[in-house]
């Protein structure tokens, strides 16, 4: 799949329609729509039982412009357990002005960390929820993950019907879910969203055509949120986020994340992780060579600013 910076960095600034009040303002109308917005941040916000990573030797400070890492998690239920059927990893560098965002094959073979066996990585959500899922990436990717991000891919299409539908341009003639998506620009209902984004075995890229159109239609969605038509509509925006977004970042910490990482926007650059389908007792898993994860492990520390290694732990 080829790198497209101008929608992997929607990713980064998902922080950004929630902070689109910051935007707007002065006056009683503004005041108005930043204390819905907080409302639904502090709905979003869940903490989890997690210590501080021990690959970190001392806890990110977003004052101080630390670089730090996201876990973004795609699920297909509002539970709190469930198949991930979207992982990526966001590291964000404001020293260097620059973010990166690998995504994570469903279906990659790696250990699952608190149940001492291998399995696809995104059932490490199914067994143990957020923090096993943050705890398994980490120790797949050896970073630490710093915050996450969860979104209920179900309720997207609230989300998708909170601003009005969506417009993307499709590269793929599919059908799915008894709707066809022709080539071309199409508008898009939450209805019709959700099972856009969901197809993947007819998409030639897999997992990661199909993570290209979720891509597209989060873009779709900021862009749409983030128009002045879309403000006289805020409180059902804000509702529908604040109920299918979950994160353990606060609001102050979104407000610092806007204000000294905000220009590392404008430099991303999307990773890939290659690997090898394979069959182990009739189940199919990708692997990924050892040397293949050292590179990818090695690109993150450096973005993180953290030490390298030579040989795959």
């Amino acid at each position: 799949m080829k790198s497209n910076n101008m929608k992997s960095k929607k990713w980064l600034k998902i922080t950004g329609i929630l902070l689109l009040v910051l935007l707007v303002g002065a006056g009683a109308y503004a005041y108005t729509v930043y204390n819905s917005l907080k409302t639904a941040v502090n709905t979003m916000h869940e903490p989890i039982k997690r210590e501080q990573s021990e690959k970190r030797t001392e806890p990110v400070e977003l004052v101080e412009k630390d670089p730090f890492s996201v876990l973004l998690l795609g699920v297909d239920t509002k539970s709190d357990k469930g198949r991930t059927d979207t992982i990526m990893v966001l590291t964000v560098n404001p020293n260097t002005n620059s973010a990166k965002i690998l995504s994570i094959p469903r279906d990659t073979r790696t250990e699952i960390i608190g149940k001492g066996f291998d399995d696809k990585i995104n059932h490490a959500h199914a067994f143990g929820g957020v923090e096993m899922a943050m705890d398994t990436v980490e120790n797949f990717l050896d970073i630490p993950i710093d915050y996450y991000m969860k979104v209920n891919m179900e309720g997207f299409e609230d989300i998708v019907d909170a601003v009005g539908g969506v417009t993307v341009n499709n590269t793929l003639d599919f059908s799915y879910a008894n709707v066809h998506f022709p080539i071309g620009e199409i508008t898009l209902t939450g209805e019709e969203a959700l099972p856009y984004v969901r197809m993947r075995k007819e998409d030639p890229n897999g997992d990661f055509g199909r993570n290209t159109r979720q891509r597209q239609v989060i873009q779709a969605v900021i862009k749409e949120g983030a128009s002045l038509s879309s403000l006289t509509n805020f409180p059902e925006i804000f509702s529908a986020i604040g109920t299918n977004i979950k994160t353990n970042l606060t609001f102050d910490q979104m407000v610092d994340i806007q204000k000294n990482y905000k220009s590392a926007g404008n430099n991303i650059e999307q990773m890939e992780i290659k690997g090898k389908g394979t069959k182990i007792d009739g189940i199919y898993y990708l692997q990924i060579p050892q040397d293949e994860q050292l590179r990818v492990q090695n690109e993150l520390k450096a973005q993180l600013e953290l030490d390298q290694t030579t040989a795959q732990n």
